[in-house]
């Protein structure tokens, strides 16, 4: 999923920024946006890079290195 921030005017008139929610695509990040403040007004939106793939990436290196460190001769397992 990807994750989009954005920066609202609520149905009072506050402005609310920051607001990031997760969807497949812009449309439903929108589709959440609205169903949580409903009667809103969209002043900015934008997506930001995705780092969950990056961290997944990540762990599975280290997992990979910790198996060929077992698996080198001479290793006590």
């Amino acid at each position: 999923m990807t994750k989009f921030q954005f920066k609202i005017r609520a149905r009072g008139g506050m402005i609310v920024d920051n607001i990031t929610i997760a969807g497949r695509d812009q449309p439903d990040a929108e589709r959440k946006l609205m169903q949580m403040y409903m009667g809103c007004q969209v002043l900015d939106r934008r997506e930001l890079a995705n780092s969950e793939r990056g961290e997944a990436a990540d762990k599975d290196n280290i997992l990979a290195l910790i198996s060929r460190q077992n698996q080198e001769p001479g290793s006590q397992s």
